[in-house]
């Protein structure tokens, strides 16, 4: 049976305030991320979701219960090093990451910090900028970019590191339409190649197209399945302080108006194949 590449155990976490006064954010929280999966973590502001993703390389570290990447625990100072090059994060605020004034030297700055040897650094640098489709950028200044341009550089400063899971925390918050399927593009290659990724998202099209979702709420997942199974279940998310895909909302409308019509649909690609299925099938009645 494959092993979990990270797996948590009943994880809680407060945040300290001072000493007579703290606030609860996890709760007993256990679940694990297979090698290849692709897993979303949502929830309403507030929920917890993104105090979980930085348990899962250890930025925090719970004050009860455990976390383990590739059965290194967490708590464990030892092992932070190869836990972050095994576990890398990509925040909400690509400027936060970005550390050089030219595209290139921020790449190579991580492998700097790990002492990679100059000739596989350029390969490493070269593989990460094609990766994410910035090889045409990398002698410019990152503050000329785009926020989007700036996020896949974030990116390729993280890949660049070779890590065996992606953590994107809100990472297509703050960008445009645009913006933010320039980094799904991105993200869909990684995972094809075998990349694990976990993301932590408020926009529900981005969780429909992972293999499995985590619902949080005060802390604690209270719902866990693949998305259709997740967005089917309009009422509970509506409870939950949460939206449905744009898709699955439009789906349903439309079967409450033509019953052949599928409800349970998450994607815009799903839509515009049962509207092919359906004119095929009026198309072959009336011939």
């Amino acid at each position: 049976m494959k092993q979990p590449l990270i797996r948590a155990e009943s994880v809680s976490f407060d945040y300290v305030v001072n000493r007579n006064d703290v606030i609860p954010v996890l709760r007993d929280v256990s679940f694990s991320i297979y090698p290849g999966e692709y897993v979303a973590i949502i929830g309403h502001n507030g929920s917890g979701k993104s105090t979980l993703a930085k348990h899962l390389n250890g930025i925090l570290k719970p004050i009860a219960g455990n976390v383990f990447v590739n059965g290194l625990n967490t708590k464990e100072d030892k092992y932070r090093r190869s836990i972050r090059q095994q576990v890398g994060m990509v925040f909400q605020h690509p400027d936060n990451q970005i550390v050089a004034t030219i595209v290139e030297d921020d790449v190579a700055f991580g492998l700097e910090n790990i002492g990679v040897p100059g000739e596989e650094m350029k390969e490493r640098i070269d593989f990460a900028l094609d990766a994410v489709g910035m090889s045409t950028y990398r002698n410019r200044p990152p503050h000329h970019l785009s926020g989007g341009q700036k996020q896949r550089i974030a990116i390729a400063g993280i890949i660049a590191m070779r890590p065996q899971c992606l953590v994107l925390d809100e990472a297509t918050g703050m960008l445009d339409a645009y913006g933010r399927r320039d980094i799904l593009r991105v993200v869909r290659k990684l995972h094809r190649e075998g990349m694990t990724i976990v993301t932590v998202t408020h926009h529900m099209s981005e969780a429909a197209e992972a293999d499995r979702v985590l619902v949080i709420e005060s802390g604690r997942i209270v719902m866990e399945g693949t998305p259709r199974e997740i967005f089917q279940q309009q009422e509970m998310l509506h409870q939950l302080q949460l939206d449905v895909p744009e898709a699955s909302r439009m789906a349903r409308l439309i079967h409450d108006q033509v019953p052949a019509f599928q409800s349970g649909l998450i994607s815009q690609q799903e839509m515009i194949d049962e509207v092919r299925r359906l004119s095929g099938i009026r198309g072959a009645d009336a011939g």
